[in-house]
């Protein structure tokens, strides 16, 4: 069972996400805000990151190029998750070191065909 790590400030998406996951075999740990989930992530590096770009305290940008900074979760691919769906938000997160973009409201079927394909090649 791949753990994912899913790092949403949004109460409402964060329930929402995290039972869908858990449902399909999924362990999913939660963070919500970007310090936490750098925090999280490099104590104990998770299979793969769901990551909301607009949060609190560190936003998503800043806390992937943390993570792919760091030797311990270089490799952890994150899969940007955003509702900025305008023209050049999917390139600033790929700069940022994101493996993958999605918007949301979340596709369940389109996100978890991303997530087996980055699972897939780890």
């Amino acid at each position: 069972m791949a753990r994912v790590l899913l790092v949403e400030d949004n109460e409402m998406n964060r329930d929402m996400l995290s039972r869908r996951l858990t449902k399909r075999g999924y362990d999913v740990e939660i963070a919500v805000d970007g310090a936490e989930a750098v925090s999280m992530a490099t104590a104990n590096p998770p299979d793969l990151i769901l990551m909301d770009m607009s949060l609190p305290i560190m936003d998503g940008w800043t806390a992937t190029r943390t993570l792919k900074g760091e030797a311990a979760t270089a490799a952890v691919p994150v899969i940007a998750l955003t509702a900025h769906a305008m023209a050049g938000d999917q390139e600033r997160a790929l700069e940022a070191g994101c493996d993958d973009f999605d918007t949301k409201p979340v596709e369940l079927q389109r996100l978890l065909g991303k997530m087996e394909s980055l699972l897939a090649t780890e």
